[in-house]
């Protein structure tokens, strides 16, 4: 295990950060970080996209909060400049860009940053079933009233929704996983720098 976790740490004692390019040329495959992919064993990262907040806990020991002080640790090994993350539960697609490479603090910062600081346009809300609407204006209100958005006056519900609040009650990230067969239905191709985040309530 000690092995494992040297593997991981932080810092720039590593082969050359992979670009784009190199990815796709060399056709390599990206090691997710076991805390950023859900297989740690002593340590679950507990991210909350309705407010960007991060920690952790020990599955063994679920007692104690754990701070995420992993968070400059490489995402992927080898390292790279970009990464693609989208889910089966929104439209969107977040790229998360580092040139000394991709770390999993700079998942959390640009995963929160997507849903947080962007709105749902009129036409992808249309798109939702009527009942999804309601869920989503209901969410809307319940994010405004507990201070998570700070731009909703609590005494007017929005009538413009963020994207956290398509997520509905699902806005914990669970991990990240590969694949290729979503990422192809999904964008019409797939590269070994997509992932696919699976999120919880």
């Amino acid at each position: 295990m000690a092995d494992q976790i040297g593997k991981w740490a932080a810092g720039g004692s590593y082969g050359p950060v992979l670009s784009q390019t190199d990815l796709y040329l060399l056709n390599t495959n990206l090691e997710l970080n076991p805390i950023i992919s859900g297989n740690h064993g002593s340590f679950h990262l507990v991210f909350n996209l309705a407010n960007g907040q991060t920690g952790g806990f020990n599955p063994s020991a679920r007692d104690r909060d754990l701070s995420f002080t992993q968070k400059d640790e490489p995402a992927t090994l080898p390292r790279v400049t970009e990464l693609v993350i989208i889910t089966e539960i929104s439209p969107w697609c977040t790229i998360v860009k580092n040139e000394r490479g991709v770390t999993m603090g700079d998942i959390c910062t640009a995963v929160w940053k997507e849903y947080s600081e962007n709105y749902v346009t009129d036409g992808e809300f249309q798109a939702l079933p009527p009942r999804l609407q309601e869920q989503v204006k209901r969410t809307a209100a319940h994010n405004a009233q507990s201070g998570w958005n700070m731009y909703y006056s609590p005494a007017v519900p929005p009538n413009r929704y963020k994207r956290v609040d398509w997520l509905r009650e699902r806005v914990f990230f669970e991990g990240l996983a590969r694949n290729d067969r979503y990422a192809e239905s999904r964008l019409g191709f797939k590269a070994p720098n997509i992932f696919v985040m699976t999120l919880v309530a």
